[in-house]
């Protein structure tokens, strides 16, 4: 049973720095942003930190199945406005080409909101018609869903919002989801009173092999609640529970599992209690 576990590193200083980092919390995963998240533009990666970053994930050993990079939290390919839909599609296009320089095959994002503009069935249409253009003009990377708490005007709070707008892409071999599970638990999905619930709906709405990630985080708001507020593992709503059963079930193996739990002094000990609870062990003592 192999699972990559790690969390969302910093890329300060250069996207290379961020597998190093990685590589000091004993992750075997990690995630990071290829440019300043908050920011629209950013300068074009140089040959130089392309070069060192494939270098540092090679003697790592950083695979593509154990990196996801997310995307900035300014892109909204559901906007109901057509100038800052297309602004939105531009930028997510340029994330996809920055990690098809790096070699990285997957590309986290939120899938996007209506603002109370138009309907969650349109604003859904709006998201594939940007993937398809934008997967149109990268190759290989695949655009990665996430699923969302449903805050706000958010879609991509139910699985078969993720399905509808999968259905509509045309490139099927390069769309996927990322399962968060403190959104899952936010939008009603219990994973602590019915875990096998939640994954079987998942796999039938969804489908076993479009399941290509988890970001691993405990909730401090109630089932339910459609309010996005991670906390750490065992510290929340959640408990241990559900965290165990997800690294001791064999569907997800040979997926990355990312934390963005709230507290990163925390991440050793939560990316070792996780590689335990692979094995079936419980380490108290990191707790």
């Amino acid at each position: 049973m192999t699972k990559f576990i790690g969390a969302h590193v910093s890329a300060a200083g250069g996207v290379a720095e961020a597998p190093v980092r990685a590589h000091t919390l004993g992750a075997t995963a990690f995630a990071l942003f290829t440019k300043n998240q908050r920011q629209w533009h950013a300068k074009p990666l140089t040959p130089e930190q392309i070069q060192l970053f494939k270098q540092r994930c090679q003697q790592l050993n950083y695979g593509p199945k154990q990196i996801l990079p997310h995307d900035s939290y300014l892109i909204n390919l559901g906007h109901p406005e057509d100038d800052k839909w297309r602004k939105s599609l531009e930028a997510f296009i340029d994330e996809l080409q920055r990690c098809e320089q790096l070699g990285i095959q997957m590309l986290n994002f939120h899938p996007g909101s209506h603002l109370r503009q138009i309907s969650e069935t349109d604003c859904l249409k709006r998201i594939a018609e940007a993937l398809n253009i934008a997967l149109e003009q990268t190759t290989q990377v695949i655009a990665v869903l996430e699923n969302t708490a449903g805050q706000g005007s958010n879609v991509g709070y139910r699985f078969e919002h993720l399905a509808e707008i999968m259905a509509q892409v045309v490139q099927q071999d390069r769309i996927g989801v990322c399962i968060d599970t403190c959104h899952a638990w936010a939008a009603g999905y219990d994973l602590k009173g019915d875990y096998e619930g939640v994954m079987q709906s998942l796999c039938n709405t969804v489908g076993h092999d479009k399941v290509l990630a988890f970001h691993v985080n405990d909730s401090k708001s109630a089932l339910g609640s459609r309010v996005d507020r991670h906390h750490s593992l065992g510290e929340g709503q959640m408990g241990w529970t559900p965290f165990k059963q997800l690294m001791q079930d064999p569907r997800w193996d040979q997926r990355p599992f990312i934390l963005e739990t709230i507290d990163p002094n925390r991440w050793p000990a939560e990316i070792a209690q996780l590689k335990q609870f692979m094995h079936n062990e419980h380490r108290e003592e990191v707790l």
